[in-house]
C-alpha cells in the first residue's frame, strides 16, 4: 500500500465537510491503472456525494469523477496506456476506493485514455464525465438526422459538448441561454438559441409549432419542459426519475454514465473530438485541494462557464 493525499468529505453536509486526508492507494490488479493525479474536475454530483454521502461505504468519502495526469503504474495486460502517459480517466467515486480528487487513484484501464494532444491537464479533466453523459444521452434518445433536439442549460459544460456532438448527428439543435450567453451558446453550434425562463416551452412552441422531437434536459426542468415536446417524443433525464418510463406520453431517458463509464472508445472520441476544437475544454478556476469547499461554494453559487478544476502539486505530464 502507498499512502496518497486526498479531498474526503467527513460526513454528509456542506463544504466545510471537505477535508484534505490521508489514504491508502493499493497497487493496480489485472486490467487496471494507476493514476498520478493532477487535476480533478467539480462536478455537480460530487455536491451530491457531500451532501448526501455514500450509503453502504465509511467515511471520509472522496469525490470527483474526471482526472486528468500521468500513468504512474498498470496492471497485468494494460497495453494501450504506459508508465509516464500523460491520460484522462473517468471515475466512480461511490467505491471503497473512491473517486478522482487525489494525488494517486487505481482505476480500470478501459476508462483511460491519452490526453487531448494540445490540451492542458487542467483543460483535459473537464471532459471525461461530460462527455461520456452528452454521448450517452444522444444514444438513449437515438433521433435521426434531420430531428430536432432541445438542450436545455445551454451555457453550461455538459450542453456545450451536447450540443456539437448533436450537430455531427445531423440533428437541428435549439438551446436557451441568457441574454448574456447568446454567441457564445451560438458558438457551440446551436441553430436557433432561446431565451431561458419559465416560459421556455411557449417560446419552443412558437419556434417548432409541433414540438421538438426530444430534449437533452441538462436543466434539470424536468416536467416543466414537457410542453416543449412532441407527443412521443423523448426526454434525457440526468440523474433519478421520480416516475414511470413513459409520462403524458413522453418517453423518459434516464442518462447514468456507470453504464458508459468503460467505453473506451467514447473516451477516445471525445479527445479526438477535443484536440479538434470541436469540443470547447473550459476551465472556470483552479483550486488547491485545502480549498475545495472554495471549488464547491462556486458551483452552487451558479452560474458557472466551464468547470472549477482541483489541482494537486507535484505530478507534471
Amino acid at each position: 500500500m502507498t499512502t496518497t493525499r486526498a479531498v474526503g468529505i467527513v460526513q454528509p453536509g456542506g463544504p466545510e465537510m471537505l477535508q484534505v486526508i490521508e489514504r491508502d492507494v493499493r497497487e493496480p490488479e489485472a486490467g487496471e491503472v494507476r493514476l498520478a493525479v493532477r487535476a480533478a474536475a467539480v462536478n455537480p454530483t460530487d455536491v451530491g456525494l457531500r451532501q448526501r454521502g455514500a450509503p453502504g461505504l465509511p467515511p471520509p468519502w472522496v469525490p470527483g469523477m474526471d482526472a486528468a495526469g500521468t500513468v504512474e503504474s498498470v496492471g497485468a495486460g494494460v497495453e494501450h496506456v504506459a508508465v509516464g502517459d500523460a491520460v484522462i480517466a473517468a471515475v466512480m467515486p461511490r467505491r471503497p476506493e473512491g473517486g478522482a480528487q487525489a494525488q494517486l487513484v487505481v482505476v480500470p484501464a478501459a476508462s483511460v485514455v491519452p490526453l487531448p494532444p494540445g490540451a492542458t491537464l487542467e483543460q483535459a479533466a473537464t471532459l471525461p464525465m461530460n462527455g461520456l453523459t452528452a454521448l450517452r444521452g444522444l444514444e438513449l434518445l437515438d433521433l435521426g438526422a434531420g430531428e430536432t433536439l432541445l438542450v436545455t442549460g445551454g451555457a453550461g459544460l455538459l450542453a456545450s459538448y451536447a450540443i456539437p456532438l448533436a450537430k455531427r448527428r445531423g440533428l437541428r439543435v435549439l438551446a436557451d441561454a441568457a441574454r448574456a450567453d447568446e454567441e457564445l451558446v451560438r458558438g457551440f453550434g446551436a441553430d436557433l438559441v432561446l431565451p431561458r425562463g419559465e416560459d421556455l416551452h411557449a417560446v419552443v412552441r412558437a419556434a417548432v409549432p409541433g414540438g421538438v422531437d426530444a430534449v437533452f434536459d441538462t436543466a434539470l426542468l424536468g416536467r416543466s419542459i414537457f410542453p416543449a415536446i412532441r407527443p412521443g417524443g423523448a426526454l434525457a433525464f440526468l440523474r433519478s426519475w421520480d416516475g414511470g418510463d413513459v409520462e403524458d406520453g413522453i418517453r423518459i431517458d434516464r442518462v447514468w454514465i456507470g453504464d458508459v463509464i468503460e467505453r473506451t472508445d467514447w473516451l477516445r472520441e471525445l479527445a479526438g473530438l477535443a484536440a479538434e476544437g470541436v469540443l470547447r475544454l473550459r476551465v472556470a478556476a483552479t483550486f488547491p485541494p485545502e480549498r475545495a469547499a472554495d471549488a464547491h461554494r462556486l458551483l452552487e453559487a451558479g452560474g458557472l462557464r466551464g468547470r472549477a478544476v482541483v489541482v494537486f502539486d507535484g505530478h507534471d505530464a
